[in-house]
């Protein structure tokens, strides 16, 4: 039982290094490694690595990188992005990890709208507090042309950020009019989440209240009620 736990204990739970995979409709890549945060649910490694960009061979590509925009040369990547064509056809891309608002920057952010990026995504892990630099990024956002229907808060659950404040934080979304993904603590996925720091009713009650947030966000009215 000891050397199974050991086991347990040395296995990676991340796998660093470049990565292409396509199927018949888009293209998964990771092209980065690394983030300086070393935030205490994360496993990203804090060696930031870059291993260039791979052939690209669809016309919808995910990135996996766990934060590019720590990388130095973020905008000269995304700039060879953007010119990247297949079957003389623009990309469009999209990033799989929440944008690290302490990262962003109007540069940044307009680059990434050139460059076709969709659905994009950033991350709000901490406290109420934080609502002003999270407000900060949503603007510059915004101002670089996306649509606040287009954005989409990822919002760290059942981790050490009390169940309150992540009302607290949902609240605001709605007047941003900006939707949210719940993410659970420790890579849990929504059919096996174990209670860790939250209990089992705040994690349902937590995850039916961004159900209904959503709704409302991409309906403008609630589409369970009927006339």
């Amino acid at each position: 039982m000891q050397a199974i736990g050991k086991l347990f204990k040395e296995t990676p739970k991340y796998t660093k290094g470049s990565y292409s995979k396509s199927n018949d409709d888009e293209q998964w890549i990771r092209i980065t490694d690394g983030c300086p945060n070393n935030c205490e649910y994360c496993y990203a490694p804090t060696d930031m690595e870059y291993y260039g960009i791979p052939e690209i061979n669809r016309n919808k590509v995910k990135l996996m990188d766990m934060n590019l925009l720590a990388q130095q040369e973020v905008n000269a990547i995304i700039s060879e992005l953007s010119l990247i064509k297949v079957n003389n056809k623009v990309v469009y891309y999209e990033l799989i990890c929440g944008i690290d608002y302490r990262f962003l920057t109007q540069d940044i952010a307009d680059n990434l709208y050139t460059a076709r990026f969709k659905n994009i995504r950033f991350a709000w892990d901490y406290g109420i507090k934080y609502q002003y630099k999270i407000k900060d990024a949503y603007k510059i956002l915004i101002k670089s042309g996306y649509k606040p229907k287009e954005l989409m808060v990822f919002m760290i659950c059942n981790w050490k950020t009390p169940y309150n404040e992540c009302c607290q934080k949902l609240d605001l979304l709605k007047i941003w009019n900006c939707k949210v993904s719940d993410c659970y603590f420790d890579n849990q996925t929504t059919r096996k989440i174990e209670a860790k720091h939250w209990t089992l009713e705040q994690i349902k009650d937590f995850r039916a209240k961004c159900r209904k947030h959503n709704q409302l966000v991409t309906f403008g009215i609630d589409p369970e009620v009927k006339r």
